[in-house]
């Protein structure tokens, strides 16, 4: 039975556990950023299909969420192609490409958009096919989709795979199967209040992913995960992104690092492929698109908050890094 008091959820990705690669005793660069890492669930929708059937997603900025409660079926990406998914199993798009989930592979997807949505509550939907409501579906779905506190463009969540499934995460994260587990026992039992809880444990889900990925991450020798995690270059990107505002100096953060300005600019550019000034730019108008497309800030304001002295040069220099003028920010990214 389906419920209709659902709330958002914004559950917050606490540090790795101990044993994952990251020190026990106290928060590195990495666990700090992690933890001003969050998403909100904005809607779910449990689906309710009759074989066969085939679902195409137009991409969006969002991240789509899947869990399969009953009936195998796949999931097919252009960059991935497809992949089969079990009763049980659950896949995150973090970045929300474009994509089909379908029973087979060989049944000809159908837009999303032409199907018949009852709305539940605020933030749920019930989807069926054109199935009588009397037989019973095949395979029953939970699908979501969730925004990150994050720019799209984001180091951490532009490097993140167009597709992270749960299930080759599991071992590495104890926390996986077991969400995986309640969210199939409370799908099975479709008691009062199912679809609230799962919407609830859908976000969870998809924080602990996040999590388990970037553990496995943090094996790897390159990229942005590695250069947070050296000991000087780390502090230095956990301060930029923890107040992004700020006009950050060179000599403010080779102060930092501990080290001159000229071995502070080389060894970070060695380490994040490119210099200071250019990742704090990018990052500070991350930010400021985030505050105009998200919060509605007027761009005078933005421009003001990041200590430009007008709002011609504030819009310069966003459209600079971004591509477009900060007008345009309050459109879908």
């Amino acid at each position: 039975m389906l419920d209709d008091s659902s709330r958002t959820f914004t559950p917050v990705i606490q540090p790795p556990h101990e044993g994952a690669g990251l020190p026990a005793a106290g928060p590195d660069p990495l666990t700090q950023i992690l933890l001003g890492l969050r998403l909100d669930g904005v809607e779910y929708g449990r689906c309710l299909m009759h074989a066969p059937w085939a679902i195409s997603f137009a991409a969006q900025a969002a991240a789509r969420f899947h869990f399969v409660a009953s009936g195998n079926c796949w999931l097919h990406t252009e960059p991935s192609g497809w992949m089969e998914l079990k009763a049980g199993d659950a896949v995150l798009l973090p970045r929300g490409t474009a994509h089909t989930v379908a029973s087979s592979p060989e049944v000809p997807p159908v837009a999303l958009a032409t199907f018949d949505r009852e709305r539940v509550a605020d933030d749920i939907y019930l989807l069926r096919d054109g199935a009588p409501a009397a037989q019973a579906p095949s395979h029953v779905m939970f699908c979501g989709t969730m925004t990150f506190n994050l720019d799209p463009l984001h180091p951490l969540l532009a490097m993140m795979p167009e597709v992270i499934r749960a299930g080759e995460l599991a071992q590495r994260d104890p926390g996986v199967p077991m969400l995986l587990d309640a969210m199939e026992r409370e799908a099975s039992l479709n008691r009062m209040g199912a679809c609230g809880i799962l919407a609830r444990m859908a976000d969870v889900l998809a924080a602990t992913i996040i999590r388990a990925w970037v553990e496995c991450a943090c094996s790897n020798s390159t990229g942005w995960i590695a250069a947070l995690r050296s000991p000087g270059v780390g502090k230095v990107l956990a301060a930029i992104h923890a107040t992004p505002e700020q006009d950050w100096s060179v000599p403010e953060l080779a102060n930092i690092m501990g080290a001159s300005r000229s071995r502070f600019a080389q060894a970070f550019k060695e380490s994040v492929g490119e210099s200071p000034a250019r990742y704090v730019a990018r990052i500070r108008m991350f930010q400021a698109r985030n505050w105009i497309a998200q919060d509605g800030m007027r761009v005078t304001t933005a421009a003001d908050r990041l200590g430009y002295d007008s709002e011609a040069s504030f819009s310069r220099a966003f459209k600079r890094v971004i591509g477009h003028a900060p007008s345009k920010a309050r459109s879908p990214m």
